[in-house]
């Protein structure tokens, strides 16, 4: 796969890094040996989750609310970005996880493409920074875990594994099928160029 390059300058436009991002999601990947969702206990609710590297999971509404399963494999803290209870929400909330000890923070967002996810960045990737340094599993959920929680955790690995868009899109795709919208992968396009001058990588 080739990307392009960028500028004498050392600037790649937003343009280009969405054109790499969405090149990088039109290839496609052999998920075959993943586990496919599951069926738990007596739920009638199947659980989808992917663990993206180590204690950190991307996953859907039925992961989320099933609490039993949940702790069961050692999720302490959930991150549920599409918290409500309008249709593409999920509802959940502290209380409902508090009988099981799991810590929990929500956000409130949408997935369309006006959606400025990109404000929560830094917020959330120090809630899973912290969690994962003190030996915690985090499972980071959306309505199909495909949108908001995989831009998520795609933030989060630029900004605490020091990756690209291009390389943290990359390394979750080996794992998960995630999809951000085109709003998303224009903010995660913003972040690229703001990491690349804050680190000395543009020229």
């Amino acid at each position: 796969m080739s990307y392009n390059l960028y500028n004498e300058d050392g600037h790649k436009s937003l343009w280009n890094i969405v054109s790499d991002l969405k090149e990088v999601l039109a290839t496609p990947v052999d998920l075959s040996n993943k586990q496919p969702p599951v069926l738990y206990d007596d739920s009638k609710r199947l659980v989808n989750m992917t663990e993206i590297m180590e204690n950190l999971y991307i996953g859907d509404e039925g992961a989320a609310k099933n609490a039993f399963y949940l702790k069961k494999v050692g999720i302490s803290h959930v991150l549920n970005t599409a918290e409500g209870t309008r249709n593409g929400l999920v509802d959940t909330n502290a209380k409902f996880y508090k009988p099981f000890g799991i810590n929990y923070k929500g956000l409130k967002l949408l997935d369309v493409a006006q959606t400025n996810i990109s404000m929560y960045f830094q917020e959330v990737s120090d809630y899973i920074d912290e969690a994962l340094r003190n030996g915690g599993k985090v499972l980071v959920n959306c309505m199909m875990g495909m949108s908001r929680s995989s831009t998520c955790v795609l933030a989060y690995l630029m900004l605490r594994q020091n990756m690209t868009a291009v390389e943290a899109l990359t390394e979750v795709r080996k794992h998960r099928d995630i999809r951000p919208n085109d709003g998303f992968l224009r903010q995660l396009a913003d972040l690229d160029n703001k990491l690349r001058r804050e680190r000395g990588l543009l020229k």
